[in-house]
């Protein structure tokens, strides 16, 4: 994983957005180890749309995406079915309609995810 700008990582708020078992939670941590603000406000179980901005205010949005069968491989003990994730999109559709970066990480590893967003990152 690159280093961060000093400067830029010590000033730059990011939030992570996205639905369950996409990789926030994932990404958020290796943000955090290269010294970003980063955060991921849970947008997709909220129902007001712009959470993602009242909790944050975030300088960089990146939202992740995932389909279906990838979230029944990273998480096969918990299925609320396709329906789930459809209710997640829509409860997404102003971050997604509103990020900087996004990513669909369906078949991707933590590395690809980690080295696109870095390299998103270090392009700003």
């Amino acid at each position: 994983m690159p280093d961060p700008d000093p400067v830029n990582s010590k000033t730059l708020r990011i939030a992570v957005v996205g639905p369950c078992s996409c990789g926030k939670s994932t990404l958020t941590k290796a943000l955090k180890a290269a010294g970003y603000q980063a955060r991921h406000p849970a947008q997709e179980h909220s129902y007001v749309p712009n959470m993602w901005q009242r909790l944050t205010q975030p300088d960089v949005l990146i939202y992740l995406d995932v389909d279906y069968p990838n979230v029944r491989l990273r998480r096969p003990h918990i299925d609320g079915g396709p329906q789930r994730l459809a209710e997640q999109h829509h409860k997404l559709r102003h971050a997604r309609e509103n990020c900087d970066f996004y990513l669909d990480t369906s078949g991707l590893s933590v590395v690809e995810v980690e080295t696109a967003v870095f390299n998103f990152l270090a392009n700003l």
